[in-house]
């Protein structure tokens, strides 16, 4: 049993880390973005999302990005045998979420989040970062730091070097 949440605000490098991560411990990847929104960005109805996420978090394996719902983070944290909180200063993600619209306006974006075939606008993805810091990100800290208190492993990673590097370090596991 491997299940590996893989936490943090938007633009922070989430969904590629637990690409590879899944890829380097032969783990199905599962993106919350996939099931929490609609076309058009309109939020699934939480009845839809819980039901999804608790058939999710119930599979013996995964790497699970994304935020989600607040109230359902205690849950999958619980769930999860390893935490990996990508917490950045919020203007790296800014910077990186206007790299990434510049990127889905090119054309240019391999992957985009939740499967979606149209960005967000610039405001709403910029505002949402915003309001994921100041109205959510204490609260997650909080509740990551009660899992490593309780023996869980949890990594912290504060830079983007720090994200890069996780996975080759990854590599150099037994």
């Amino acid at each position: 049993m491997e299940r590996i949440a893989v936490i943090g605000n938007s633009s922070g490098g989430k969904s590629t880390l637990s690409r590879r991560l899944a890829a380097r411990r032969g783990l199905p990847w599962i993106e919350i973005d996939r099931f929490l929104w609609r076309a058009g960005w309109e939020p699934a109805p939480r009845a839809d999302y819980e039901a999804e996420h608790a058939r999710v978090i119930a599979q013996d394996r995964w790497v699970m990005d994304g935020l989600g719902r607040l109230e359902s983070l205690p849950l999958r944290l619980a769930r999860g045998t390893l935490i990996v909180l990508i917490d950045l200063p919020l203007p790296v993600h800014l910077k990186l979420a206007a790299e990434r619209q510049l990127a889905w306006a090119a054309g240019t974006l391999e992957i985009p989040p939740a499967g979606a075939a149209k960005a967000p606008s610039n405001e709403a993805a910029l505002r949402n970062i915003r309001e994921i810091e100041r109205d959510w990100m204490v609260e997650i800290r909080e509740q990551v730091e009660a899992q490593r208190a309780g023996g869980k492993e949890v990594h912290t990673l504060r830079s983007i070097e720090e994200v890069n590097a996780f996975v080759p370090a990854e590599l150099e596991k037994p």
